[in-house]
């Protein structure tokens, strides 16, 4: 899970500045965690404390640690959504589908029960079906990297299932992608990334440089990656430095209860 706060910290300073470049440093000053990485967090609590996975408590987690991190750059729509007394759908296609259901992927022991975690994940809010598709296609991925797929296994299963175009690569994507806060706009580009790069750090990279919603694609793109690679002990020490205590502790929490499911 480290994989996708990582690429939401990374990211973070590129949102609104984005580079087109894989050089760029990969934190200064200014990198912090996002929503990304709160609502992540957030899927995971849920995950942790309510073995029914019932929707009413994952929207409590949500406005939860919402409300506990207030600032942490939410869409407008969602922010409302946050600190509703009895929040519903909106049949959104937004990305943060995508961006929060890496948990899930990590915890389900069968695919079918990723799939079904990942659309209740999306359901409370993002209940659009291109937002649906893009949770369960970010979970997917998770699920199938844990188990040791390959990157063709994953490609081939992800276009066929998914209808994504996964024949891209990232130099053709980048030079015409702008800003694209859909599912359907950047789940299949982060996918690319993981595809294309050698490294964490080369999918981190890559996701980034293609511009548009760099902290949400570096999520889903690093939540991925850290199922087949390494992340470097640099990148994890800062990330996690850089994290508030509560979610660390959601966070250390998380991960051994993945490992008791092994």
């Amino acid at each position: 899970m480290l994989g996708a706060l990582a690429g939401d910290i990374i990211g973070s300073v590129y949102e609104f500045y984005n580079t087109k470049s894989t050089d760029f440093e990969l934190f200064c000053r200014a990198s912090n965690f996002t929503d990304d990485s709160v609502m992540t967090l957030a899927v995971a609590k849920w995950l942790l404390e309510d073995e029914a996975h019932t929707i009413h408590y994952l929207i409590y987690c949500m406005q939860e640690l919402g409300d506990h991190h207030p600032n942490a750059g939410y869409g407008g729509r969602f922010a409302g959504w946050l600190c509703e007394d009895n929040p519903q759908p909106y049949n959104s296609w937004g990305n943060g589908a995508g961006m929060r259901v890496s948990p899930v992927g990590l915890y389900a022991k069968t695919l079918d029960e990723a799939l079904a975690l990942a659309a209740l994940t999306a359901s409370v809010s993002h209940n659009h079906p291109e937002g649906v598709k893009g949770a369960q296609a970010i979970a997917t991925c998770v699920f199938l990297c844990k188990q040791g797929k390959s990157k063709q296994e994953i490609k081939d299963y992800v276009e066929r299932t998914f209808g994504y175009n996964l024949h891209r690569t990232i130099a053709e994507i980048r030079p015409g992608y702008d800003f694209d806060v859909s599912c359907q706009g950047s789940a299949p580009e982060a996918i690319i990334a993981f595809l294309e790069g050698n490294s964490f750090e080369e999918v981190i990279r890559l996701a980034i440089s293609l511009g548009g919603d760099s902290d949400t694609i570096g999520a889903m793109a690093g939540a991925i990656a850290a199922c087949m690679y390494p992340i470097p002990e640099v990148i994890a020490e800062r990330c996690n430095n850089i994290l508030t205590e509560d979610l660390r502790e959601i966070q250390d929490r998380f991960l051994n209860l993945v490992k008791s499911r092994q």
